[in-house]
């Protein structure tokens, strides 16, 4: 799946996209992918995006979150959820900070 939604991303021009294990700090999850869009309309085209991908790889999606608005799209895909984002959201949210606390790998990659 991982696989999946990163050609999803990368085929829509997502920016900044990170991966983040949280395998022991998450029992929802194994791995969060979070990305940018450039404007609502592109958040919401990579977040369809990754819909459509899943889907063709029969794995449809447990839910999508935050479609109207498409400041933050979640999808949950299970083992793996995808945050798409506007850049000032992102930032605003921390996601990434928040779940790599105390992590020397992610520190190092920064």
């Amino acid at each position: 799946m991982r696989d999946v939604v990163i050609d999803a991303l990368d085929g829509l021009k997502a920016k900044d996209v990170q991966e983040i294990d949280v395998r022991g700090k998450s029992s929802v999850a194994d791995l969060m992918v979070v990305a940018s869009g450039t404007s609502t309309r592109h958040v919401k085209s990579l977040a369809d995006e990754v819909v459509k991908k899943a889907k063709q790889a029969g794995l449809p999606p447990i839910g999508v979150e935050g479609q109207r608005e498409a400041e933050w799209v979640l999808v949950d895909l299970g083992d793996v959820i995808v945050h798409v984002m506007l850049p000032r959201t992102r930032e605003f949210y921390g996601l990434e900070r928040l779940w790599t606390v105390g992590d020397a790998e992610y520190a190092a990659a920064v």
